[in-house]
């Protein structure tokens, strides 16, 4: 699933080529992915008005709208926003998942391509969009994400630390493949209570927090098999993996055999169970 990095880099790619078009029209051929609002709404409501922002908030990808109506974007596991462009065609391979476009102004169409259709596309209301907004936790990469306040997050809590990082109502966009790397790097056990971490450590993972996502937004993300960026590119963070995704083979601190469970929610937990305390 798309988290931070991801869909930090569709936006920021998206802004940059597309912020200012107008929307000529919009396209449904598979409503299912629709939230708050109908294919005939959706396409009434978003054809004239122009694409004035896009950023993410989260694991979202949000485009604002001249109307002020907000198109928030959430891939989960196969979703992608694409460009289709005259002087680089989406490939047939990719258009045939297409179930949404919207066509520009200048020939050129973003399509939300699906294979298995789990993520969703919302049309919301600027009241809305702020009532779901605030439902929402702090952006780790905001200065709000302090080491007093991840401690405040982390303290009286008898949730285990991997899971409570994980929950957007906590802190937004750590999804399972950057929990597991910013636990690795910080040298703290997944399953250790929130409240068991004394503030050298919690001021340790804030900052394996932070950097781990930042370095992967510098490389555009982590792809495995389904994430693309808006050109349709693969992310080249896989390779500076430490801890997900190599379960069986030696911890690159002390080369211990790192340990894959799915004892915590069921998630590929990858740990290092003699250098992870």
């Amino acid at each position: 699933m798309p988290e931070l990095p991801e869909t930090e880099t569709i936006a920021r790619d998206l802004h940059e080529a597309v912020a200012g078009r107008v929307i000529h029209s919009v396209i449904v051929t598979r409503a299912d992915v629709l939230r708050e609002a109908s294919a005939a709404e959706f396409a009434r409501r978003a054809a004239g008005a122009a694409i004035q922002r896009a950023w993410r908030r989260a694991k979202l990808v949000v485009l604002d709208l001249s109307t002020g109506d907000r198109v928030v974007v959430q891939p989960r596991f196969t979703g992608a926003v694409l460009i289709d462009a005259p002087d680089r065609p989406l490939p047939d391979d990719e258009r045939r998942y297409s179930t949404l476009e919207l066509r520009l102004d200048d020939g050129r169409a973003l399509h939300y391509r699906d294979i298995r259709r789990l993520g969703t596309v919302a049309l919301m209301t600027p009241r809305r969009w702020d009532a779901y907004s605030a439902t929402l936790g702090v952006e780790p990469l905001d200065p709000d994400f302090s080491a007093d306040h991840l401690s405040a997050l982390l303290r009286g809590s008898r949730q285990v630390v991997k899971k409570l990082l994980m929950d957007q109502r906590l802190v937004v966009g750590v999804g399972n493949i950057y929990a597991n790397e910013a636990l690795w790097r910080a040298g703290v056990d997944p399953s250790r209570e929130g409240r068991s971490l004394g503030r050298p450590e919690v001021e340790r993972l804030r900052g394996e927090i932070v950097a781990v996502l930042e370095e992967s937004i510098a490389l555009r993300g982590t792809s495995f098999r389904d994430y693309r960026d808006a050109r349709g590119e693969r992310g080249a963070f896989a390779e500076r993996l430490n801890a997900y995704g190599r379960a069986g083979l030696p911890c690159p601190r002390c080369a211990a055999r790192l340990v894959d469970t799915h004892e915590i929610d069921g998630r590929s937990t990858v740990f290092c169970a003699w250098c992870q305390r």
